[in-house]
C-alpha cells in the first residue's frame, strides 16, 4: 500500500530511505533546488554546484545511518554536508590554481576563521558594491578576468562568445567600472 509522504518529515524519511531507497528522491525533490543556490554561492560555477550537490546526496545517502534524529534536523545535518563538500571542492580549486574565489562572508562565518587577511579583503568588499551596479555582462566578464583571474579565452568559451568580443567587452566594462566607482566615492 503507497503511503504519501508529503506528510512525512525529512527524519522520518530518511530513516525509511535506508530500507526503502525510492523514498529519498522525495528529499532529493525537496532540497535540490535549495542545495544548488547554496553551493552556487560558495563556488560561483554552475557545473561545480551541479556535481557538489551531487556528491552531497551521495554521502547523505550513504551516511544515513549516522544520522542522529536527537543532534538536530535533516536540514541542518544535510546543510552541513553540502558545504563541507562544497569547500572541499573550492580547496582542490584554488590548490589546483583553477579558479581564485573570494568566499562568501556567511562561509567564512561557517568556518570560524580567516585565510591569511592580506587587507584585500575590504578593498574587494569596495569592487563588489561597483560591480553590483553595472550591467550584469560587465560585471560578470569583469569578476571572471580580473579576481577570479580567468584567461580571456576561457571567459570567451564560458560566456558563448569569441575571444576578440570578450577583449572588447572587458575593455567597455573597464570603462563602465571606472565611471560607477566615481559615482560611488
Amino acid at each position: 500500500m503507497f503511503e504519501p509522504t508529503t506528510e512525512k518529515t525529512d527524519e522520518e524519511i530518511l530513516v525509511r530511505a535506508q530500507g526503502e531507497p525510492w523514498l529519498f528522491a522525495v528529499l532529493l525533490e525537496r532540497y535540490q533546488d535549495a542545495f544548488l543556490r547554496k553551493a552556487g554561492t560558495i563556488l560561483f560555477d554552475i557545473r561545480d554546484a551541479e556535481e557538489v550537490v551531487q556528491d552531497a546526496f551521495t554521502k547523505i545517502y550513504l551516511n544515513a545511518g549516522r544520522f542522529d534524529r536527537h543532534a538536530g534536523s535533516f536540514s541542518s545535518w544535510g546543510y552541513k554536508i553540502l558545504v563541507n563538500t562544497a569547500l572541499t571542492r573550492y580547496n582542490k580549486c584554488k590548490r589546483e590554481g583553477k579558479r581564485v574565489i573570494t568566499l562568501d562572508p556567511e562561509i567564512w562565518e561557517y568556518l570560524g576563521k580567516e585565510e591569511n587577511h592580506s587587507g584585500f579583503e575590504e578593498e574587494r568588499d569596495g569592487i563588489e558594491r561597483v560591480l553590483e551596479k553595472m550591467p550584469t555582462q560587465f560585471a560578470q566578464v569583469l569578476r571572471l578576468h580580473y579576481l577570479e583571474r580567468w584567461p580571456q579565452k576561457d571567459i570567451a568559451k564560458e560566456m558563448g562568445k569569441s575571444p576578440g568580443a570578450v577583449k572588447a567587452l572587458v575593455h567597455r566594462a573597464k570603462e563602465s567600472f571606472k565611471k560607477n566607482a566615481y559615482d560611488y566615492e
